[in-house]
């Protein structure tokens, strides 16, 4: 980005900062949502007056030097003074376009996270079931709230297929990318002559819909109920709490058992379709305003296979940053987790400048 376009997206930035204000003194409109644009601007205003500070201290410092009457004494403090400052100039610049680059509206809330076995069988849901516990333990790390929505298990212990709600701010920003294909190499406990296998699990990551967000029109779903399956004694064969919601339009469907109570049910799977129907509705609107950006770090397929956990070497390698660390206990203990997480970020926000500029 030149510095003359810098300069009048910052003076913009700067305008309707102002006017926001007047807009919210004078009490009229959508007070909520002018102070939540008010909110958001507010780092970035601060990112520019730091900016813009440096540079005048720089301006200064230049009419000094350019001024015949001062001493050669204060020159050459003012000449190494100007030195130091310039050298942070680009690093300030560098944090203000990372400021200014476009806004994912989901990335500061919530996500349901999905995980599946795949191949590999009783090996791969094990396999799920270690991500699943990484992931909790990163998420108590950073704070968050995780509860499980859906609970499918294999008869040792393994996770056929797990939905869960993580919710605290920036969950989504942070563990977008952790949706693709997962790879395990290891021998496996149900293994006896001591070879390794290769096995799978994938992992879906969607924004929770917020009321915001999306309005979903309930006159388009179909809701059935069914008494639920399983274990569960006389209470399967007498109430029938299970539900499968149904969005007649796209035919996507979300049964949920794991509650005695059909309230409880529909509420969870009313969650878990909101979050599958926001994310296709985000993936149209990206698709329609760019295609989605050839650079980004990964595109979120499931298919896409995305990390390889070694265990006879004990290192961890994602392969859309070629990066490996030999740290895979403590990534899957959620302690190193958030090298991959910070390295997957930086790498998006660097091709994300690059495209700017």
């Amino acid at each position: 980005m030149s510095t003359s376009s810098l300069d009048h997206k910052l003076d913009a930035i700067l305008a309707r900062r102002d006017e926001l204000s007047s807009l919210m003194a004078e009490g009229g409109g959508d007070y909520a949502g002018l102070g939540r644009e008010f909110a958001e601007l507010e780092p970035i205003v601060a990112g520019i007056e730091r900016y813009r500070a440096l540079e005048a201290e720089i301006r200064g410092l230049d009419e000094l030097l350019d001024d015949p009457a001062t001493d050669p004494e204060m020159r050459g403090m003012a000449r190494d003074e100007r030195s130091s400052l310039e050298a942070r100039l680009p690093e300030l610049e560098r944090q203000l376009q990372l400021l200014l680059l476009p806004k994912d509206a989901a990335d500061e809330g919530s996500a349901i996270l999905e995980i599946r076995a795949g191949t590999g069988g009783d090996e791969a849901a094990l396999f799920a079931g270690d991500l699943w516990t990484m992931y909790q333990r990163y998420a108590q790390s950073q704070g968050w709230r995780t509860e499980i929505l859906s609970l499918s298990e294999t008869e040792i212990g393994g996770v056929k297929e797990l939905v869960a709600e993580v919710e605290g701010r920036g969950v989504f920003a942070k563990l977008k990318f952790e949706a693709g294909v997962h790879r395990v190499q290891r021998v496996p406990v149900t293994e006896g002559g001591g070879r390794i296998h290769t096995s799978a699990a994938t992992v879906a990551v969607l924004p929770e819909a917020e009321e915001v967000d999306f309005e979903l029109d309930e006159t388009e779903l179909r809701v059935d109920v069914y008494r639920a399956s399983g274990a569960g004694g006389q209470h399967v064969n007498k109430t029938e709490s299970a539900v499968r919601i149904t969005h007649v339009p796209t035919g996507i469907a979300v049964a949920m058992q794991d509650e005695k109570s059909q309230h409880k049910n529909r509420a969870k799977a009313l969650k878990i379709l909101k979050a599958r129907l926001f994310e296709i509705e985000r993936a149209r609107a990206a698709a329609e305003r760019s295609a989605e950006r050839k650079g980004q770090v990964g595109s979120g397929d499931r298919s896409e296979r995305i990390r390889t956990y070694n265990f006879p070497q004990g290192r961890v390698t994602d392969h859309r940053i070629n990066l490996t660390l030999y740290k895979l206990d403590q990534v899957l203990a959620g302690e190193a987790l958030g090298e991959l997480v910070d390295a997957l970020i930086a790498e998006d926000q660097a091709a994300r400048l690059t495209e700017l500029a």
